[in-house]
């Protein structure tokens, strides 16, 4: 992935949801509200979590434990499928932060060692920034529910929050095409 590439995406998905935030509509608000317990919103993000997470196992290295990576697929494969029977509840959480903690990778790869482009840091904070609530939220699903009830308390709040959102959104697409 390019530095181009890896800090505009980043940046127009902060664009969106600053957007929706900003606009205060009914249905963004709802919306987020059931997202943590939302069945839907489980099978799109944990399931597409999974898939990415088993393809990475599946294409091991000899060196990750690459001989072995069968026994590692079928065995995170189980996991993965009785995770949705047996905890259901804020997996769709859990797989947000799984596909944040995935796609890190890649976003800090497109900057690694681009010493020349010091304007990447706003990418690669953000991104670490994400890693630590990836965690946070990933052991303590339930704090997103909350957060979210304490955003959408007073109408005030959302549209304070969308707009730094949008306005950093901005600020990383036009730094992507700075490189």
């Amino acid at each position: 992935m390019s530095l181009l590439l890896a800090t505009l995406l980043p940046g127009l998905v902060l664009a969106a949801l600053g957007g929706a935030l900003l606009s205060g509509n009914s249905l963004v608000s709802s919306t987020l509200k059931s997202f943590p317990r939302s069945s839907n919103a489980t099978w799109v993000f944990f399931g597409a979590a999974s898939v990415w997470f088993l393809y990475r196992v599946w294409n091991l290295s000899p060196a990750d434990f690459g001989e072995y990576h069968v026994y590692l697929f079928i065995g995170f494969a189980l996991v993965a499928a009785l995770s949705f029977w047996c905890v259901p509840d804020f997996l769709a959480v859990r797989g947000l932060a799984a596909l944040v903690l995935l796609a890190a990778s890649p976003l800090l790869d497109a900057a690694y060692m681009e010493w020349s482009h010091p304007q990447r840091l706003l990418l690669v904070s953000f991104v670490y920034v994400c890693i630590a609530l990836a965690i946070w939220l990933g052991a303590m699903p339930y704090r997103l529910r909350d957060f979210f009830e304490w955003l959408f308390r007073t109408s005030g709040r959302p549209r304070v929050v969308g707009g730094a959102l949008l306005a950093y959104g901005v600020l990383l697409s036009a730094v992507a095409f700075t490189y």
